[in-house]
């Protein structure tokens, strides 16, 4: 709901007429309160609802975490818009301190593939376990003892006004982040003014890195929770996309620089060179 309230003032700086009420929708992700997302079948748990209102008319828009939304939308739909992306990285949330404070055997929860794969390549003593609930949740549980560390997105707890609560970020090449992570998208009916009215809020420079790291993403078949990470960075017209697949303990890592006008073609190319490794 606060991400809607970012989408909700983002539309009425441009539209300041426009009349923006939220709509609050519960997705299959929010109900499985006590399951590993990686125990559960399917991809979409998230978004799905969102485009169940879309498409029965109950809203015009919907807002997600870039990160959390499948590379291959149905062609009913579109993204009207992506804001301009908060801090991508992942931080560490620890009284002890930064990953190499934590004591042997620390308890750290997460319940991503991609974050457990790249820290473990770094810690493999530490235990992992997977942890449930919104951010606010899941500090409660990380202040009752439950857990040594959180990993956490540092987007999250910024629109949150949880700064206090940043820790430790983890700089890309200790953790590279999700695909669109830190990025806000608007995604609307294919067909529809809703469409046009929303791309005036999108941010281009977002717009490139994000869909650079999603085309990787897609070409490696991967859904949101593959041990892969991906983050493009955008300075005038050049490109720089910086990927990377955690496979059988090994870290493939691969730098690609190309047009930002063109970013769909760097995400390929990084994931051809990815496969290439593997596969080598």
């Amino acid at each position: 709901m606060v991400q809607a309230g970012l989408a909700r003032q983002a539309l009425l700086d441009v539209h300041p007429d426009l009349a923006v009420d939220l709509l609050e929708v519960s997705t299959r992700g929010d109900g499985l309160v006590d399951v590993s997302l990686e125990a559960a079948e399917g991809i979409g748990f998230f978004t799905d609802a969102l485009e169940v209102a879309l498409d029965e008319g109950e809203a015009d828009l919907a807002v997600h975490s870039l990160k959390d939304l499948p590379t291959d939308i149905p062609p009913r739909f579109a993204l009207a818009a992506v804001l301009p992306r908060e801090d991508p990285r992942d931080v560490l949330v620890s009284r002890h301190g930064g990953l190499d404070d934590l004591p042997r055997g620390a308890r750290v929860g997460t319940d991503s593939a991609r974050r457990r794969a790249q820290l473990a390549l770094r810690r493999p003593d530490l235990d992992f376990q997977p942890v449930r609930g919104n951010v606010p949740t899941r500090l409660r549980k990380l202040d009752a003892g439950e857990f040594d560390a959180l990993v956490l997105a540092a987007a999250g707890l910024q629109r949150l006004g949880l700064t206090d609560r940043l820790g430790h970020p983890l700089e890309p090449e200790v953790c590279l982040p999700a695909p669109g992570q830190g990025a806000i998208v608007l995604e609307a009916l294919a067909q529809g003014e809703w469409l046009e009215l929303a791309r005036p809020v999108s941010d281009a420079s977002t717009v490139a890195a994000v869909t650079a790291e999603r085309a990787c993403l897609a070409a490696l078949g991967g859904g949101c929770q593959s041990a892969m990470g991906a983050l493009a960075t955008v300075a005038g017209d050049r490109l720089t996309l910086e990927a990377l697949l955690v496979d059988a303990g090994r870290a493939l890592r691969v730098v690609v620089e190309g047009s930002s006008g063109r970013p769909a073609a760097c995400g390929e190319e990084a994931a051809a060179r990815l496969l290439k490794l593997r596969d080598g």
